[in-house]
């Protein structure tokens, strides 16, 4: 599985920490993290929490990765974020036992986290324990798992509901605000991570053309 990970400039400076964490869960188990940024809150290209969500939104959408790791000060901002794009399903992530249940229940494609609220001492050990119940086992098998049928036939109605209540991602991409558009994928790894992995051709023409 191809991981992204997204850090918004509020808590920027965490991002080091965040992704030492989150390989040294992921990379055992056979994924791939790609570090999308911010790196430092001195990077020149600044992602606000409503661009996490827009560049979940790309990534996903292209088949450029599987699943998105980001996040906030409270971790909500970006949740908001994500659930705003056509095919995102994102789950607030605060401690190992959401993670757990957000994988087993609902097996969505993103999770956000807080990283200032919250984030203390042994904040580090917390997220390698939420990355672990993430992916340490496959997504969707339930809780209990006599639940999983019913569980499996509730996400599918969701995903049928966000077809009918979101544009595609393309339609979204032309008529978002253009400025936003170019600053969330102006992050200086993403032309090297996103059109090496996007399987998508119409969503990285577009986004050449900008």
């Amino acid at each position: 599985m191809k991981i992204a990970l997204i850090s918004e400039n509020s808590q920027a400076a965490k991002n080091g920490i965040i992704h030492e964490a989150l390989t040294s869960v992921a990379e055992p188990f056979g994924h791939e993290v790609y570090n999308y940024g911010m790196y430092t809150a001195e990077d020149s290209a600044q992602l606000t929490y409503v661009m996490n969500g827009l560049l979940t939104g790309i990534l996903l959408n292209s088949k450029a990765v599987d699943f998105v790791v980001t996040g906030c000060g409270t971790g909500m901002g970006s949740m908001l974020a994500c659930n705003a794009m056509p095919g995102v399903f994102c789950g607030l992530v605060i401690d190992p036992t959401d993670a757990f249940l957000f994988n087993r229940i609902n097996d969505g494609n993103a999770i956000s986290m807080p990283y200032a609220k919250g984030f203390g001492w042994a904040a580090e050990l917390n997220l390698q324990d939420c990355y672990r119940k993430l992916f340490e086992e496959e997504g969707g098998i339930g809780y209990p798992k006599e639940r999983a049928e019913i569980m499996a036939k509730n996400r599918g109605i969701l995903s049928q509901m966000k077809d009918v209540t979101c544009n595609d991602m393309l339609t979204v991409l032309k008529n978002v605000d253009q400025d936003l558009l170019k600053a969330a994928i102006a992050g200086e790894k993403f032309e090297d991570y996103f059109y090496a992995n996007s399987q998508d051709d119409e969503i990285s023409g577009y986004l050449r053309s900008l």
